[in-house]
């Protein structure tokens, strides 16, 4: 699987996400909303257009079980979820939304657990946190041979850059100074 953009917005605010809508960017984070909120801000960023990917662990009001996951497969309907939790993006498969699961690089034993669990998830992507450790990036991506998404601590284009050129397919963030669309 594929991204066709390199930096990948992710937004904390309604009036970010209303911005979003009229740019040129094919992908949208819904990094924190309400569940009352979510299906409405899902299915207006893809009337836009948009492939909208929402993090589950950050939504306001949502269980990320497996009824959880649920409702968010059969009537929220986002393009794909992100998550640090594996039953997610086995959830996530049974729902055909691409996955995205997140790997927080804090020592090396977090991080050989972290790896042999994402093996049996199977996710589309990893996303590493913090994204601004090159060498973790292109060490992760060939551990696990999935496409890898930098995010975390990236403040500016010069890491940005970095974080490409390491191997990541992507790079999420909340600066939204470094959305150049």
């Amino acid at each position: 699987m594929k991204l066709e953009q390199s930096i990948l917005p992710a937004v904390k605010s309604i009036k970010e996400y209303e911005t979003l809508l009229d740019s040129d960017t094919n992908y949208v984070i819904l990094l924190e909303t309400r569940l009352g909120l979510l299906k409405k801000l899902v299915k207006v960023g893809q009337k836009a257009g948009k492939k909208v990917f929402v993090h589950i662990d950050l939504i306001q009001g949502l269980k990320a079980d497996d009824y959880g996951m649920e409702y968010i497969g059969q009537e929220v309907k986002p393009d794909g979820v992100i998550s640090t939790r594996s039953h997610v993006i086995h959830q996530a498969k049974k729902y055909n939304l691409i996955s995205v699961q997140r790997l927080f690089l804090i020592d090396s034993q977090a991080i050989e657990h972290n790896v042999s669990i994402i093996k049996k998830a199977g996710p589309d992507f990893v996303e590493v946190l913090p994204g601004i450790l090159p060498g973790m990036i292109k060490e992760i991506k060939n551990r696990l041979g999935v496409p890898v998404i930098a995010g975390g601590l990236i403040r500016t284009k010069e890491e940005v850059d970095q974080a490409l050129q390491a191997g990541a397919s992507a790079v999420s963030t909340s600066q939204n100074d470094l959305w150049d669309f």
